[in-house]
């Protein structure tokens, strides 16, 4: 076939053998149920409640059982053929005769799910109904054993509600955008207390199960961290599963591990506090629309809570319960010049197979800059082990990797740098339940290992935290920040326009001049400069503007210059599978959020649904799947923190680069997002994130380093919002200083659809494509004026060329 014969011609060829086509295909559902049920978590497994044995009368409640929630809602979203709730997943285990349900309270569920539907209600906003005294009667007359479950939903654009002192809810309603309006004043009709907290009808479900029940199971249909205190506390809930938002098949997976199919071997990736207020980040997350201080600075997630709220914990990093036993034992450790390699055995000391996480963490020492407690260096995953069998693991650390960064001149200013002391290592399968090791790194002296200068650093940042839980205080300098102003009716949401062509006559007319294809340099029969010369500025601007959709496409293309051979690559959303819209009638693979797929802690297995979605996005003529999202779950109201996948940036690496590496083995272009600090949904284009330069680097970058660095994504996205003061998409100290310079990244960057920034600012910064539309108009008169010149164009436009030309047919 043509190069880019898909992007040109949009044929409908179908990628599976015999001519089936791939796109929803049973394998990839088949997949998508596997990476759910790896990705569960069990939490609780008191009495051997769970699994439940051959034959179970279970009794199910709460509306959960049927309002299935696949997935967030907005980019994150996938239209599907069917979703298969837990009721669904129960009901196919009843059929092999392994639970026995009480068919009248499903029914009795499932009705009023369906009424609310009716009513335009979307699922995960529907609201617990009052349990008839009748059916609760049957029931316990039924079974001893319940199930009761909860589900929440959030989306794109709005965040996730919050009690304020006053008993008032704080949510940023000021500035959501018009169609999450609604859906958002429905999740404060619901959730009286904020949807991180039961609501008071869903308290009076559980209440009433646990008085009537002896043995009851929770299960958990959610896309971020809520509240579980209720769940460790409780005597009479003796089991719970976290089950996530499991895709399609999230039903299935979950019903999987209650019956003892799959043994869960889930590990999180956030911790679970008692209260949200437990994290540091929710005193000042709707402080302002304007701002966000992230006063917390390098101490997100386990890394606060180990070292200054041990206590606040309900259930820590890296926690999860299996049906079998495991024994982590240390081997050795070997130390070279540049890495330190830690061996252990995972032997399986349980009755069932199972598999085990082994996580690394590093105590380093305090020295002027100041640690955590504990900090994840390294994991890894073991095969299925059968009881009795053993694996060796092998764990490593490049030394580079316990540097911190010195943004204040203690030890060396805006520098990597390894200071001073003992680094103590700790192995386990939890933050919490890792022992130290007798291996230490000593480190004899300060050692600097990259100078970077200043970049991105913060001009109203008032203080940040330290080791002891004291803050800082920072010199502000407000007369350092740029004009931010921008023209709201011309840097609206616009859809790109086509081109017209200028008529020709097909034969018989003047002879045309020959030009150069893109297609010749590929072959290198010319060179991209060769190319580019004979384009006009004006087609060089056109290269840097989004394009109109084709085919099933809905969030536009890139390129589109026929005349010298350049298609019109389109783009699709993610990252739980592409998102088709529901009117083009193609209905995709919804895999598990991004938040599950972490807790797998399985990068082979991410990997492959990775490969899975690019097959799908490849077959639909899609050339860029805007996947993996990386940002970090900073605080637990970030209405987008289904799509991400970690409070910890060695996970998001490690996992995002799973995926990058899944998605372009199929010759699809992956789009690592968003680039950087986008961490609140309320006013996110015009927000600014104020962080210090060291939090910057090791928390909030660092994912996408290890990205760039282990799996060269061809695209990376930027974010909408601000970052001290400059957006993200023109701050040329990110993409050009941080990004390409240090980093070495070769890829092309786009913005995020529609952002508020100048077009000729982000290309002069290193962003080469602005989406949705682009100003091409805007764009030639800075040219014209002399704020842009015409080589800022040509390298843009060679990273495009370059990233097209990476894309298979």
């Amino acid at each position: 076939m043509r190069k880019w014969a898909r992007f040109f011609y949009q044929p409908c060829l179908p990628l599976g053998e015999d001519g089936r086509r791939v796109t929803g295909q049973k394998a990839h559902i088949a997949l998508s149920e596997k990476a759910a049920a790896e990705g569960m978590v069990l939490l609780k497994n008191e009495d051997g409640v769970l699994p439940f044995s051959f034959g179970k009368k279970v009794a199910v409640f709460g509306k959960a059982c049927a309002d299935y929630v696949k997935g967030g809602g907005g980019s994150g979203d996938v239209t599907v053929e069917y979703t298969t709730s837990l009721l669904d997943g129960l009901r196919a285990k009843e059929q092999e005769g392994k639970v026995k349900l009480l068919a009248e309270l499903g029914a009795f569920y499932e009705e009023n799910v369906q009424r609310q539907y009716g009513q335009g209600v979307q699922p995960g906003m529907t609201e617990e109904p009052e349990i008839p005294q009748e059916l609760l009667a049957r029931a316990a007359n039924f079974t001893d054993t319940a199930i009761v479950t909860i589900c929440r939903f959030s989306g794109e654009g709005w965040d996730r509600t919050i009690m304020d002192e006053n008993g008032q809810k704080d949510n940023g309603m000021d500035n959501v955008p018009e169609d999450c309006d609604e859906i958002l004043r429905r999740c404060l009709q619901v959730f009286e207390r904020g949807d991180f907290y039961l609501s008071a009808a869903e308290e009076r479900m559980i209440e009433t199960v646990q008085e009537h029940f002896a043995h009851v199971v929770a299960v958990l249909n959610v896309g971020g961290m809520v509240d579980t205190v209720w769940i460790k506390n409780s005597e009479r809930i003796q089991g719970a599963l976290l089950a996530w938002q499991g895709g399609m098949e999230g039903g299935m997976a979950a019903a999987d591990i209650l019956c003892g199919d799959v043994n869960p071997s889930g590990k999180l990736a956030d911790t679970f506090a008692a209260k949200l207020t437990d994290y540091p980040s929710s005193a000042n997350f709707h402080e302002s629309e304007s701002y966000v201080e992230y006063t917390e600075d390098i101490y997100v997630g386990y890394r606060y809570f180990e070292t200054l709220a041990q206590s606040a914990v309900v259930y820590p990093f890296g926690f999860g319960l299996s049906y079998t036993d495991f024994e982590i034992a240390f081997q050795k450790a070997d130390e070279s010049e540049t890495q330190i390699t830690v061996d252990a055995v995972v032997t399986n000391t349980g009755a069932r197979a199972g598999k085990e996480v082994v996580q690394l963490y590093v105590r380093a020492p305090q020295g002027r800059l100041g640690k955590p407690e504990r900090e994840l260096k390294a994991f890894a995953k073991t095969r299925l082990l059968q009881p009795g069998e053993m694996q060796l693991v092998r764990l490593t650390v490049k030394k580079d990797a316990l540097a911190s960064y010195d943004d204040s001149g203690k030890v060396e200013k805006n520098a990597w740098v390894l200071e001073a002391g003992t680094y103590c290592f700790h192995l386990g399968n939890s933050v919490r339940s890792a022992v130290e090791i007798p291996y230490q790194y000593v480190c004899a002296a300060d050692i600097v290992l990259e100078k970077t200068g200043s970049k991105c650093a913060p001009v109203l940042l008032h203080k940040r935290m330290l080791a002891d839980g004291s803050m800082e205080t920072l010199e502000v300098h407000p007369e350092l920040q740029p004009d931010l102003s921008y023209d709201a009716e011309a840097l609206g949401a616009f859809a790109p326009g086509s081109v017209a062509q200028e008529p020709e006559l097909l034969w018989g007319g003047p002879k045309k001049e020959p030009v150069i294809s893109l297609e010749d340099v590929y072959e290198k029969r010319a060179t991209a400069a060769e190319f580019m010369a004979q384009l006009t500025d004006e087609e060089l601007v056109r290269l840097l503007c989004g394009q109109p959709n084709t085919g099933v496409a809905n969030t536009y293309g890139m390129g589109n210059l026929p005349k010298y051979g350049v298609p019109n690559v389109m783009t699709e959303d993610g990252p739980a599978g592409v998102r088709i819209n529901r009117e083009c009638g193609v209905c995709t693979t919804a895999f598990p959020c991004a938040t599950l797929l972490a807790c797998t802690w399985n990068e082979e297995l991410v990997e492959q649904v990775g490969a899975a979605g690019a097959r799908e996005a490849k077959e639909n003529n899609i050339g860029i799947w805007l996947t993996p999202a990386m940002n970090i779950h900073r605080s637990p109201l970030c209405g987008r923190n289904f799509e991400y996948y970690s409070e910890d940036p060695l996970i998001a690496g490690k996992m995002g680069a799973a995926m990058v590496r899944g998605i372009q083995s199929q010759g699809i272009a992956a789009s690592a997002k968003h680039f950087a600090c986008n961490n609140k949904e309320t006013n996110r284009k015009d927000s600014d994130s104020r962080v210090s330069e060291r939090a910057l680097r090791e928390i909030y970058l660092k994912g996408f380093e290890i990205v760039v660095k282990e799996a060269d994504p061809w695209t990376i996205m930027t974010s909408y919002n601000i970052i001290n003061g400059h957006r993200a998409s023109a701050n040329k100290e990110l993409l050009t200083g941080i990004l390409r310079g240090e980093w070495g990244f070769k890829g092309m960057v786009t913005t995020d659809w529609w952002n508020f920034a100048e077009q000729h600012e982000e290309i002069k910064a290193g962003n080469d494509v602005k989406m949705g539309c682009g100003f091409p108009e805007r764009t030639m008169a800075a040219l014209q004026r002399g704020d842009l010149e015409r080589k800022d164009l040509e390298a843009c436009v060679q990273r495009v060329l370059e990233m097209i030309m990476k894309l298979d047919v």
